[in-house]
């Protein structure tokens, strides 16, 4: 049994890598947990970017991050880096006894994701695999629907995640649209929604896929999943970054024998099918729920972050740690090994 020394009588310091677009959400979130959190220093490779949020945040910078380890000696550090670098930088952070938060995926790579979380096994240190969606309102009434059993047997689920990703906006680094350190529109963009077919449905039996790619990009920018669960459901995923003018929609229904729910919107931000052969008391929160959004990340970083500082202060238990993280990542290798090859490929990936 790992031994985790909580931090329960001072402020945990944490530290960010990568002041690129999802790190707002980060930076955001710590202020809103200053009362139990403090952002000790930033990291970045880019000069400029570095200065901005030194100078923005009144703290030091660092180029690179075995220095700022090694100088601020943080209790924590956030990676929203490329996703093909979070493993080295996770595993660097594990030999400093640092704990690590990382963005989505974990990973791109299956043996790159096992990696991580036997490094912060070996090192006793925790890894939380953001997952923000999942504390969404709109979800967390779906969870607690199927947790339940309110469907009865689960017949059908789909998911549609409906984007539009430019050519600009891959243009903005080169690392973007890249298999080694991005990964494609199932991975990167639609991965919260890969997440869900675990989490909320359960333990994927197979896979088909086929994908396409349209952009100047090496991965897929749109691709459709055929599933079938353990527990018998048969569900399937659409997903596109090519949608014009604008994002149009990511939703998920499910179709049981005693009940029927759509949570559409942009970002499964409206729920707007709520049928039950049988009524609950909370059927009444669903109009309190939605909410407006126009962003795709959603508002759950700071409802994440809570589960981060209790489970560091040793009051509670991860939500979605290293091996909870591993199972949307080998759900999505499946379905590139199921695109590639054009075969179904059946889970578990390794015994």
């Amino acid at each position: 049994m790992r031994r985790y020394i909580p931090i329960a009588d001072r402020k945990i310091r944490i530290s960010v890598v990568g002041c690129g677009r999802i790190s707002k959400n980060h930076f955001g979130s710590i202020e809103q947990h200053a009362n139990h959190m403090e952002l000790v220093s930033v990291c970045d490779i880019d000069p400029a970017v570095l200065k901005e949020h030194t100078e923005k945040y009144q703290v030091p910078g660092y180029q690179d991050m075995e220095e700022m380890l090694a100088n601020e000696k943080p209790d924590v550090v956030a990676l929203c880096t490329p996703s093909g670098i979070h493993p080295e930088q996770a595993v660097l952070a594990a030999e400093y006894k640092v704990h690590v938060v990382t963005e989505k995926p974990m990973a791109t790579r299956w043996h790159d994701g096992v990696k991580m979380v036997r490094a912060c096994d070996e090192a006793s240190v925790r890894l939380f695999v953001v997952k923000q969606n999942r504390r969404n309102t709109t979800l967390q009434l779906l969870k607690k629907a199927v947790d339940e059993k309110r469907f009865g047997k689960i017949h059908m689920v789909h998911l549609n995640v409906f984007w539009t990703r430019p050519q600009s906006y891959y243009d903005q680094g080169k690392w973007r649209g890249t298999w080694e350190f991005d990964g494609g529109a199932f991975m990167n963009q639609a991965s919260h929604y890969v997440d869900l077919l675990e989490w909320l449905i359960g333990p994927v039996e197979k896979v088909q896929a086929m994908m396409s790619t349209t952009r100047k990009i090496e991965v897929e920018d749109t691709g459709v999943l055929n599933i079938k669960w353990r527990n018998g459901a048969l569900g399937s995923m659409s997903v596109t970054m090519l949608t014009y003018p604008k994002n149009l929609e990511g939703s998920i229904t499910i179709l049981g024998e005693n009940g029927t729910v759509r949570v559409g919107g942009v970002a499964v931000n409206d729920i707007q099918v709520w049928e039950f052969d049988k009524e609950s008391d909370y059927d009444s929160e669903i109009q309190s729920a939605n909410y407006e959004t126009t962003s795709v990340y959603g508002f759950g970083h700071p409802l994440y972050y809570q589960n981060v500082v209790d489970v560091l202060r040793g009051e509670d238990e991860p939500e979605t740690d290293g091996r909870e993280g591993l199972k949307s990542l080998e759900l999505l290798i499946a379905a590139y090994l199921a695109a590639r090859d054009g075969r179904t490929v059946s889970l578990p990936l390794e015994y």
